[in-house]
């Protein structure tokens, strides 16, 4: 039974992949369209800094904040298995 519903869902997937990919035909893109007025194009470098290096700044930059500006209480920390957790005397 679940070699046929496998089968069915896969037969679903293929046909709608296939009727996407025959609805949007590249061939649209040749004609401009009215109002269309794109500027020049990136280089490879400049596409490289926007789309790659940027984001991984970004991320940098995001994740060094939140450890920097980190106020978390010294006990609600994770602590590697070896090391010993310190805990509050009396509780």
């Amino acid at each position: 039974m679940d070699k046929k519903n496998a089968l069915r869902a896969g037969t679903l997937a293929a046909g709608t992949t296939l009727m996407m990919l025959l609805m949007s035909s590249p061939a649209l893109a040749l004609t401009r369209d009215d109002g269309d007025d794109p500027g020049q194009g990136l280089s490879v470098i400049e596409t490289l800094g926007w789309f790659v290096f940027a984001p991984l700044v970004l991320f940098g930059v995001i994740a060094g904040l939140v450890m920097v500006l980190d106020r978390s209480a010294p006990e609600h920390r994770v602590h590697a298995p070896s090391g010993k957790p310190t805990t509050k005397a009396g509780v």
